[in-house]
């Protein structure tokens, strides 16, 4: 069963809230987060730093890049 939490970055001089839901798959995890109405899958990557997926049907309508990367440096900072 997914575990849920809310996500707090500061981006731009705001703070901003994230729902968030851990996916427990096997021996790794996924954290599944909506971003501007899209929803963005970080997953750990070799070094345990976190990268975004996205739906190709999503690619066109991605939020801002910067704010994907402070949500991932947020997560490594959280998750390790």
């Amino acid at each position: 069963m997914p575990e849920t939490f809310v996500l707090t970055v500061q981006y731009k001089n705001q703070d901003r809230d994230f729902d968030a839901e851990l996916r427990m798959l096997g021996y790794t995890h996924k954290i599944a987060i909506i971003v501007d109405k899209v929803e963005i899958i970080f997953e750990p990557d070799e070094e345990r730093n976190y990268r975004a997926v996205v739906l190709e049907d999503n690619k066109q309508k991605l939020p801002d890049p910067e704010l994907i990367k402070t949500i991932a440096l947020e997560l490594q900072a959280a998750f390790k």
